[in-house]
Parts: C-alpha cells; sequence; structure tokens
C-alpha cells in the first residue's frame, strides 16, 4: 500500500510564487475561516475531540498565490489516526478574497498535492492522495473543486470499487 506524501505536494508547491508567511493576524483569520478554534497554543477543528495522542494539531502547510491572481491561497492541515483513519490527515484549501476575507475551495480527508494541470481562473489540478494505488484528481470549476479523473504516478487509473 502506498500513501502519496506531502513533500511531493510542497515539490509543485515551490514551482508557484513564494510569499512571505502569514502574520499573526492572517494566521487567525485562516484558521477561523477553516471553522479552527484555538486551544492553548493549538488550532483545532473540532474533528478530534478530545485530542488522541497521535493528534497533529492544525497548521498552514502552504501559503502561496496558486493561480496567479495576486492573492494567496494557504493549505490548512490536522492529523491523527483515530480521526482521521489510515489517511491521517484532513486538509482544507483557503483563498484570500479581493475584500480580503477567507473562502475555503475544499475540504478534504488525504493529503493535498497541487499538479501542474489546471481549471478555471488558473487553479492548479488537486490530487488527494492516500492509502492505495489509484487516487481521484479535482480540478476546479469556478464553484468547486469536483472529481476529474483518476491517476497514479500521472497515469490514468480506474477508480477503487
Amino acid at each position: 500500500m502506498q500513501v502519496r506524501s506531502f513533500s511531493a505536494a510542497i515539490a509543485i508547491l515551490a514551482s508557484t510564487s513564494a510569499l512571505a508567511a502569514p502574520s499573526g493576524a492572517e494566521q487567525v483569520s485562516i484558521f477561523k475561516a477553516a471553522g479552527f478554534t484555538q486551544h492553548g497554543h493549538q488550532w483545532r477543528s473540532g474533528n478530534c475531540e478530545p485530542p488522541e495522542q497521535s493528534y497533529e494539531p492544525g497548521s498552514i502547510t502552504a501559503f502561496r498565490d496558486l493561480n496567479g491572481d495576486g492573492r494567496p491561497e494557504a493549505v490548512v492541515t490536522e492529523g491523527g489516526g483515530l480521526c482521521y483513519g489510515n489517511t491521517g490527515q484532513n486538509f482544507w484549501v483557503l483563498s484570500k478574497q479581493p475584500n480580503g476575507t477567507w473562502k475555503t475551495l475544499i475540504e478534504s480527508l488525504g493529503i493535498p498535492e497541487f499538479l501542474r494541470s489546471k481549471g478555471a481562473s488558473g487553479y492548479p489540478d488537486l490530487l488527494v492522495g492516500g492509502p492505495g494505488f489509484c487516487f481521484p484528481v479535482l480540478r476546479w470549476n469556478g464553484r468547486a473543486y469536483s472529481r476529474h479523473r483518476f491517476e497514479y504516478e500521472g497515469k490514468p487509473c480506474r477508480a477503487p470499487s
């Protein structure tokens, strides 16, 4: 069984426009827009209450302009085997809107990997990794990320049944 790693996603993110880390106030806005609440020094989604031993609190794992519109997107992850099963992670992709607020584009169980192929508004296709050998690739259609195809190591594959 193979699990797609977040390091593959980082390689794709490195090819997008890098931005400075978000300020403290910006981080608060991102977490709140994703539905997280602060517990001491941790941000939690509420999906893992009370946190288990392997719990990894919310973290902003990427802060980049993914679609070249001059506004940043953020990827927030939270982990835990009891909460998120074999994948061990949930993620949220958020986009800063023209009015300065943050909007969640997608929340999903899995490991996000941004691909070079693109959907509407220049958003990269999103492979959702996890256990197995055939993964869904989602494409932004202007309103939401929706299933576009399945692939494994860059090649088409049949959807798991």
